[in-house]
């Protein structure tokens, strides 16, 4: 996945590696006036011992013996190392050199910080600004596709347990439709008091179904009641006796969840929650 930050006008990518943040060295250095390259902060002493430190607490396979040879190097006339080398040398991990549509240099936010640094104070905290605003925005994005997530990946939970236990074989495809319809129903009814199309006719403006238009604590309850039912048709029990059972559930969880603040906490906007 690849994103962008905007810091002083310059466009950085930034790109996500095995769940990590990676930041675009070569797009930071657009913005530090002068020609300068980054094997010019890399033969900086004080950068090799920061990288050096780095690697040691989150490398496990750092090489420790060119480290040390590269420490000592640092900062002599002489000395000159690309990110290539770097990585080769010391298996490193927090430094990348990327080919292709999105090439260049790349480093973990950590590094790419320290190198916001080396180009010039101001630049780092805008960088650290924007870089949090960035992972803030995609907070509140996965929040809303977590909560619509989890209710659809044990809704398939529950269809398997229809198919298994309600239909019969040589059903035909518009049987199969109705039985899942009504399924779904039970929840709807257990939950919601109404049918997905009673709440249609009542809504005749709004897009989408009765579930998106849910709060965190009705989609939690939701989901609960969707395993729940699972359990309850793998059981054999009628769907009157289901919808009983479900609905006194409900309205217990909903009774718990309403007074939870935390999951109240996950429908306001990012910036309007409390820390707990």
């Amino acid at each position: 996945m690849n994103n962008k930050l905007m810091v002083n006008g310059a466009e950085i990518s930034v790109t996500t590696i095995e769940d990590k943040d990676y930041i675009s060295l070569t797009d930071m250095l657009k913005a530090k006036d002068g020609d300068f390259f980054i094997s010019d902060w890399l033969r900086n002493r004080n950068t090799v011992e920061f990288l050096g430190i780095w690697e040691q607490i989150h490398n496990p396979n750092f090489n420790y013996g060119e480290f040390a040879i590269i420490r000592s190097q640092a900062g002599l006339n002489s000395y000159k190392l690309s990110v290539k080398e770097w990585v080769e040398k010391t298996n490193a991990i927090g430094l990348m050199a990327r080919a292709g549509r999105y090439g260049g240099t790349y480093a973990y936010k950590d590094i790419a910080f320290e190198f916001g640094m080396w180009i010039s104070p101001e630049f780092k905290i805008y960088l650290i600004k924007e870089f949090e605003r960035l992972k803030e925005q995609e907070q509140q994005l996965l929040g809303w596709d977590i909560k619509r997530n989890l209710a659809k990946i044990n809704y398939r939970i529950h269809t398997d347990a229809i198919k298994e236990n309600l239909i019969p074989p040589e059903l035909s495809a518009r049987q199969m439709s109705l039985v899942y319809a009504s399924e779904a129903d039970v929840l709807n009814m257990a939950l919601f008091g109404k049918t997905a199309k009673q709440w249609r006719d009542e809504n005749p403006g709004l897009k989408g179904n009765i579930r998106d238009y849910a709060n965190v604590s009705q989609l939690v309850c939701l989901s609960n009641l969707e395993n729940l039912n699972a359990v309850f048709i793998g059981e054999g029990m009628s769907q009157a006796e289901r919808l009983a059972k479900l609905n006194a559930i409900a309205i217990s969880q909903m009774e718990i969840l309403t007074q939870d603040h935390r999951l109240e906490q996950l429908d306001m906007p990012i910036e309007d929650r409390q820390e707990t």
